[in-house]
C-alpha cells in the first residue's frame, strides 16, 4: 500500500545530540551553603571595620597607626617633706641673667681628637635680693605719734644664689675625643654636667653683685614701706639701711 507524500516514514535512529551542548549540572547545596556564609562574614567585617572608623573619628577609640607607639609610664614615688621652715625675708627684687660657659677638658701632649671633652652650655638663671626683717634690731623702729613721724633702720639687702632654669638651659655643643667617648660609654657623665652647672651658677651669682640689683631692692624696700606706714596715718616716714657692705 503506497503510503501518502504527507506522512514522514518512521524515525530509524535517535537523534544526533551535539558534542558541545553538555547538559548544566546544579551546584551541590554544600557550596551554596559555604559561598553565603562567607558574604554574611564578609559584610560583618565590613560594618565592623566602619563602626571603629567612625568612633576614632570621634576621639572614642585611639590611634592605632603605629602599633609600635612609644608609651611613657611615670612611676615616681609620692613627694616626701624633707624640712620645712618660716621665713621673714621681703623678695624686694630679681635678675634674670644668661650666661655661656664654654668649658674644655685635655691631656698635655695628647692629639685632641684622642682625650678632649668641650662643652658649650647656655645657662639661665634667676637671683633674688631680700631684706631679711628677722635681723630687726629692737632699737630700728623710732616713733613720734605726735608729729606722725617713723624712722625705720633695715638690714642692708641680701644676695641669694643664683637658681638654674632648666627649661630654658641647653647644651649647644659637646665635642669627645675618641678615647673619651670610650670612656664615657662606661661610667656616668653626672659629676660633669653638674660642674657645668655649678660654673653657670657662680658666674649669674658673681653677675648680680654689679648689676645694681641691691639698688633697685633699697629702693622697693623703701617704697613699701613708706605706702604702708602712710596709709596707716603717718606722715613722714623714713627707712634708711645698716651696714652697708
Amino acid at each position: 500500500m503506497a503510503q501518502s507524500p504527507d506522512v514522514d516514514e518512521p524515525t530509524r535512529e535517535y537523534p544526533a545530540v551535539p558534542e558541545d551542548s553538555t547538559p548544566e549540572v546544579p551546584d551541590p547545596p554544600q557550596k551554596s551553603i559555604v559561598a553565603r556564609v562567607l558574604i554574611f562574614f564578609g559584610v560583618v567585617f565590613a560594618v565592623i571595620v566602619a563602626a571603629c572608623f567612625g568612633l576614632r573619628a570621634l576621639n572614642v577609640l585611639p590611634s592605632f597607626d603605629n602599633p609600635f607607639e612609644s608609651k611613657t609610664t611615670d612611676r615616681s614615688q609620692p613627694v616626701l617633706l624633707q624640712s620645712m621652715r618660716d621665713l621673714s625675708r621681703y623678695v624686694a627684687a630679681d635678675g634674670t641673667f644668661q650666661v655661656i660657659v664654654d668649658l674644655q677638658e685635655n691631656k698635655d701632649n695628647i692629639p685632641d681628637f684622642l682625650v678632649n671633652r668641650r662643652i658649650l652650655f647656655v645657662g639661665s638663671g634667676t637671683v633674688e635680693e631680700y631684706v631679711d626683717f628677722a635681723k630687726l634690731p629692737t632699737s630700728a623702729l623710732e616713733v613720734d605719734n605726735e608729729k606722725k613721724t617713723l624712722t625705720i633702720q633695715l638690714p642692708a639687702p641680701e644676695q641669694g644664689n643664683a637658681a638654674l632654669d632648666m627649661q630654658k638651659s641647653y647644651v649647644v655643643e659637646e665635642q669627645r675625643g675618641a678615647l673619651t667617648a670610650i670612656g664615657d660609654a662606661f661610667k656616668s657623665d653626672t659629676d660633669k654636667q653638674q660642674r657645668v652647672y655649678a660654673m653657670a651658677q657662680q658666674k649669674i651669682t658673681e653677675a648680680a653683685h654689679d648689676s645694681g640689683l641691691d639698688q633697685r631692692a633699697k629702693d622697693n624696700t623703701q617704697r613699701m614701706l613708706q605706702s604702708l606706714f602712710t596709709r596707716l596715718g603717718y606722715t613722714e616716714v623714713t627707712v634708711t639701711f645698716v651696714n652697708t657692705p
